[in-house]
Order: C-alpha cells, then sequence, then structure tokens
C-alpha cells in the first residue's frame, strides 16, 4: 500500500497493526482486542484526514500511482471491449485509447487518456500526454459512433497535452481546436468523466460534453498547481497555496458551472476500493446517456452548444 504525504498518520497505525497481527499468529499471547482497537482507530482516523481535503491535497490523490486508469474502468465496466488504433494521417497514439464497448446491452464508443500501471507502461503511454494524432484518434471514433448512433463516454486523466516540439509541428493546438469545434456538433451523446487529472488542452480536447462529472478527488484546471507557481513564485514551493488559488476541485468546479456532476469515491480515494468505484462510475454514465436521449437530437446539440458558452457568463449590477 502506498501512502501519501498527508496520510501518515495512517501509515503509522498500518505499521502497528501489522506488528501486532504477526505476534497474534505466534499465537502465545491473544492480540484481538488490539488489532480490534487498531483497526477501529485507522477508520477513525481515515475519517479524520478525508473529511476535510485541501486542493493540493485532492491533486495528490488524483496521481496517486494505485489509482485506476481508463483501461481498468472499460474492463471492469464492459462485457466486450474491441479496442482501435491509429488516426489514419499519421500514427496510433498510445496516450489515448478508445475503441467499442458492450455497456450493459448498449453500444458505445469509449476514448479516454491511459497513463501506465507500472514504469515501463508509463513511459509506453507518455505518461497520457496525447500527441495530435491521439487526439485525431479521438475524433475519428467519435465520428464513427456519429456514423452509427453509438454515445460516446470520454475518460480524462492526463497531466496535459504532449508539449514536445514534434507535438507542435504535427498541430497539436489545430487538434484539440477541431476536437471541440466538433464535439460541439456530434449528433450523439457524449458524457465527459475526470477519472484523475484533468490539466489544459490536454484534458478539454475530449472533455466537451453533454454532461461532464468528476471523480470527487480529481481536479480540473488550465495549470497544474506546479507550473502556476513556478510561473507566479519562480518556484515550485508555492504549489499548495497556487492549488487553493486555483479553485480546480470537483467542488469548485461544480460550483462554476464547468461540470454537472460529483462522483462519490470510496472513502481514501478510488484506490482503495476500485471495482465499487467502477461500479459506481457505470451507474452514473448510464444515468446520464438515458437522460440525455430522452432530448431530440437537435435539442442534445443545441443545450451542448449552450451549454459552453454560457460558461463564463457575467452579469452586471447597476
Amino acid at each position: 500500500m502506498v501512502f501519501l504525504e498527508f496520510e501518515k498518520p495512517l501509515e503509522k497505525l498500518y505499521e502497528q497493526l501489522e506488528k501486532v497481527k504477526d505476534v497474534g499468529e505466534d499465537g502465545v499471547v491473544d492480540m484481538q482486542s488490539t488489532i480490534e482497537e487498531l483497526e477501529s482507530k485507522i477508520k477513525q482516523t481515515r475519517r479524520d484526514i478525508y473529511s476535510n481535503l485541501t486542493g493540493w491535497q485532492r491533486v495528490q490523490l488524483s496521481r496517486h500511482p494505485e489509482r485506476p486508469y481508463t483501461l481498468f474502468y472499460i474492463e471492469q465496466m464492459c462485457r466486450k471491449f474491441v479496442e482501435l488504433h491509429g488516426d489514419r494521417h499519421y500514427g496510433d497514439d498510445k496516450a489515448i485509447v478508445g475503441g467499442i464497448g458492450n455497456l450493459d446491452g448498449q453500444t458505445v464508443v469509449f476514448i479516454g487518456h491511459q497513463k501506465g500501471v507500472n514504469t515501463k507502461m508509463r513511459q509506453y503511454r507518455n505518461f497520457g500526454m496525447a500527441n495530435p494524432e491521439g487526439y485525431r484518434k479521438a475524433l475519428r471514433l467519435m465520428k464513427l459512433a456519429e456514423r452509427f448512433g453509438f454515445p460516446v463516454i470520454s475518460l480524462i486523466d492526463t497531466p496535459g497535452a504532449f508539449p514536445g516540439i514534434e507535438a507542435e509541428e504535427r498541430g497539436q493546438a489545430e487538434a484539440i481546436a477541431r476536437n471541440l469545434f466538433e464535439m460541439a456538433q456530434l449528433r450523439v451523446p457524449v458524457v465527459c468523466a475526470v477519472i484523475g487529472e484533468g490539466a489544459s488542452g490536454g484534458a478539454i480536447g475530449i472533455g466537451l460534453g453533454d454532461h461532464v462529472m468528476m471523480l470527487e478527488n480529481t481536479w480540473y484546471s488550465v495549470i497544474s498547481p506546479e507550473s502556476c507557481s513556478s510561473i507566479l513564485w519562480r518556484s515550485w514551493d508555492f504549489k499548495e497555496q497556487a492549488a487553493e488559488a486555483l479553485k480546480l476541485t470537483a467542488e469548485d468546479m461544480k460550483g462554476f458551472g464547468i461540470v454537472d456532476e460529483i462522483v462519490k469515491e470510496p472513502q481514501g480515494g478510488a484506490h482503495m476500493a476500485p471495482e465499487e468505484m467502477a461500479k459506481t462510475l457505470k451507474r452514473q454514465l448510464k444515468k446520464a446517456i438515458a437522460a440525455i436521449q430522452e432530448k431530440s437530437v437537435d435539442q442534445m446539440v443545441d443545450d451542448r452548444i449552450e451549454k459552453y458558452v454560457a460558461i463564463g457568463r457575467v452579469t452586471q449590477a447597476d
């Protein structure tokens, strides 16, 4: 089990619990009452820690190395999933995955960022940072969904679009802008879920939809706290202050009207009970799709466009 910086009190309690269990297994001393007492203390400590998380702590949770990623959710939610590859122009970007899945009898098209579950796979997936061909692959799959009338589900988890020179040479900005233009007019339901990090254009490139939800311990912002701190203070040392100032948590985004729903996570984060988290996410995705499908296609597109036009709108009192 991996513990984050603010979870150190829990780490010490778990260490004590393991030692007590080892003593109990020897059979010389009955340690059952001590074990129960420590387990109760762990539950209470966890409640205390997670009842009032800061923005930076939620950023840390969104990056937890054991947190479930896109392919895990797809495998848990779908009876069958066929991954599709390539953008038909340049290549197949491993940072974005997508394909056709069966969601309890309903055919849907999934797209999402994939970071990788270990060091080797993270390098293979470019840490979830997509190149232009990744966004073009996503658009190809969305157009495929539109052709056959399949809803689109987008799972967002990226530290940002890949910032390399080669990505810019192949049209990174144009690829993201084209996705926004096309997603706004897509004539099938589009449901987006931020399952980890939602950074900048890398996230919004597959994040424009009829219904946008965020898992409880995720973030969504134009810039990461570290980069914001680096720009404003010329140092990463102020990342916690930056996280608070950016207002990047799910609660903040819901308050701003940028997302429509916050999906509750198991106590301690999605990685504490990944199968349970997948069931919860699946239920909310199906519910959102069903609600969108009650509208006519024209009404759905009009409402989607109006939703994004309204973001940032202000009124000035006399």
